[in-house]
C-alpha cells in the first residue's frame, strides 16, 4: 500500500497550529431540523480529487439544484495536497465550507474540536437506514455520527493471475490461506522467475495493514479511548514477517520497495508486473489493472480463516460532513441526503468515490458495473467483515509517516521489529497525549 504518499506535511502542521482556535469554534450555526428556508440559499461545498471528480460532482449539483432552485451549492475543490492546510486555516478563521469531504485520518480531530455537526441531530432531513451499522460506525466520534461514509473499501490481497500462469503456479484457495502460504507462494515465484520477478510487493507503509495484523491477533491499534494499545509483540511479528520477505528474496530489496513506495500506485510491484502478490484496497484494483495490463484478480486476506475474529474491515473512502457553524444546516443535511440516497446522483458517481456504502445504493448500480469496478464491488458482499477499528484519536493523523519510518529502519536493518514495536508505540502515544 502507498497511501501514505497523499499525506500533506504541511497539512498536519497547519492543523496542530489551528489547534486553539478549533478548539473554540463551538456549535453556533442554526438548527439542523428546522423548516428550510424559503428565502435563497447558497452552500459552500468543499472536496478533493481530479477532474474527472470536479466534473461528476457538478453535474451532481445541477441535479440537487433543478430539483431545489432556492438553494445554491458552490463547489471548492482542490488536489489531495493543497486540500487540508485549505480547510485547517478556513475553519480556525470561522469561514468553514457548509460541506465538506472529510478523511478518516483528520475526522477525530475536526470532530473533537468541535467543528462538525452531529449528523443526528438532522434526522429530519437526512437517513441512514440503508447503510450497514459496521458502515455508519466508520464515522462516530465519541458516540455521536459526525461523518457518513461515501463509498467503501476493504483490504485484499491483489494477484497477477497471468504471471502465476506464467510460472505454472497454482491460485491459492483464499477461503483458507495462510501467511505462511503467501510467503511459501511467494518463494515458489521468486525461484521460478530467477530472481526477475519477486513473488510479494513489500508493505508496511500504511496503517491498514497494521490494524489487520493486530486484529487478526485478536488486538487493536487503540482503545476506545484513543489510547495505543496494541501489543509489542504483535507488532514486532509485523514488521519480522516484511524483514523475512525481503531477507528471503521473497520481497524487493529495501532500496527498490522505498523506491517504488515513494513513487506511488503506478510504479509499485503489482502495476509494473514485477510482483505476483501485492497488499491494496479493493477498491484501487481499477487502476492497478489499467496501468500493468494484466489480468488480476482480489483474494481474500490470509489468516482470516483461521483469526478468532475477522481482520477485514470496511474502511470509508472519504465522509460527508457538515460544518458545526453552518448557516444553513437544514439544506446543508439535505444536499447531503441527495448525495447519500438518491439514485439519480449514484447513476453519475458510480465508484468515483468508492463502492457505495449505501447498500440499496450499491446494489442500484450493480449492472452498471463491469470489469474490475464490478469485481471490487463484489467483493465486500463476498468477505466476512468485524466491527470497524476506533477512529484515528486527535492527535494520531501522523500516523503513517511515523509507521513509514519505522518500516524502514527495520527494513535497513537500523532497528530490530521488537524495538521498532516499542518506539512506535510510545512516539503515536506522544503526538495523542500531546494534543489532548
Amino acid at each position: 500500500m502507498m497511501r501514505y504518499t497523499r499525506r500533506s506535511a504541511l497539512a498536519l502542521a497547519v492543523l496542530s497550529t489551528a489547534s486553539a482556535a478549533l478548539a473554540a469554534c463551538g456549535k453556533d450555526g442554526g438548527n439542523a431540523n428546522e423548516e428550510l428556508s424559503k428565502d435563497p440559499v447558497t452552500l459552500r461545498f468543499t472536496w478533493w480529487g481530479a477532474d474527472a471528480r470536479h466534473q461528476r460532482t457538478q453535474q451532481v449539483i445541477d441535479l440537487f439544484q433543478k430539483a431545489h432552485p432556492t438553494i445554491t451549492v458552490k463547489g471548492e475543490f482542490k488536489d489531495w495536497n493543497g486540500y487540508w492546510d485549505s480547510l485547517a486555516t478556513t475553519v480556525a478563521a470561522n469561514d468553514a465550507p457548509d460541506l465538506i469531504q472529510m478523511d478518516e485520518l483528520y475526522l477525530a480531530s475536526y470532530a473533537e474540536r468541535g467543528a462538525l455537526l452531529d449528523l443526528g441531530t438532522a434526522s429530519k432531513y437526512l437517513t441512514t437506514g440503508d447503510f450497514d451499522p459496521n458502515a455508519l460506525a466508520t464515522g462516530v466520534v465519541k458516540g455521536k455520527q459526525y461523518a457518513l461514509p461515501v463509498g467503501l473499501a476493504a483490504y485484499s490481497v491483489v494477484v497477477n493471475t497471468d504471471l502465476l500462469a506464467q510460472y505454472n503456479i497454482a491460485l491459492p484457495d483464499d477461503s483458507k490461506w495462510t501467511w505462511d502460504d503467501l510467503k511459501n507462494l511467494g518463494a515458489q515465484i521468486s525461484k521460478a522467475s530467477g530472481g526477475k520477478v519477486t513473488g510479494v510487493q513489500s508493505w508496511g507503509f500504511d496503517v491498514g495493514g497494521v490494524n489487520i495484523w493486530a486484529r487478526q491477533a485478536g488486538a487493536s491499534l487503540y482503545d476506545d479511548n484513543g489510547k495505543v494499545v496494541v501489543p509489542p509483540q504483535a507488532l514486532a511479528a509485523y514488521w519480522q514477517y516484511l524483514a523475512d520477505l525481503a531477507k528471503d528474496g521473497i520481497a524487493p530489496a529495501p532500496s527498490v520497495t522505498i523506491e517504488r513506495a515513494s513513487a506511488g500506485l503506478d510504479k509499485s510491484g503489482t502495476a509494473t508486473n514485477n510482483s505476483v502478490f501485492g497488499t491494496w484496497w479493493n477498491t484501487q484494483l481499477t487502476s492497478l489493472t489499467k496501468a500493468s495490463g494484466k489480468n488480476l484478480k482480489l483474494l481474500k486476506l490470509p489468516g482470516d480463516a483461521q483469526a478468532a475474529s475477522p481482520g477485514a474491515y470496511f474502511k470509508p473512502s472519504m465522509f460527508w460532513s457538515v460544518s458545526s457553524r453552518s448557516k444553513h444546516p437544514a439544506e446543508a443535511a439535505l444536499f447531503v441526503d441527495f448525495l447519500a440516497n438518491s439514485q439519480e446522483a449514484a447513476d453519475i458517481l458510480l465508484t468515483d468515490r468508492g463502492v457505495p456504502a449505501n447498500k440499496k445504493i450499491r446494489a442500484g448500480i450493480a449492472a452498471k458495473l463491469t470489469g474490475t469496478d464490478k469485481a471490487a464491488a463484489d467483493y465486500l458482499d463476498a468477505i466476512k467483515v468485524g466491527k470497524p477499528p476506533r477512529v484515528t484519536p486527535k492527535g494520531a493523523s501522523n500516523v503513517e509517516a511515523i509507521l513509514k519510518r519505522h518500516t524502514e529502519d527495520v527494513l535497513f536493518g537500523r532497528a530490530t521489529p521488537q524495538q521498532a514495536a516499542e518506539k512506535f508505540i510510545a512516539e503515536l502515544q506522544a503526538e495523542i497525549n500531546a494534543a489532548a
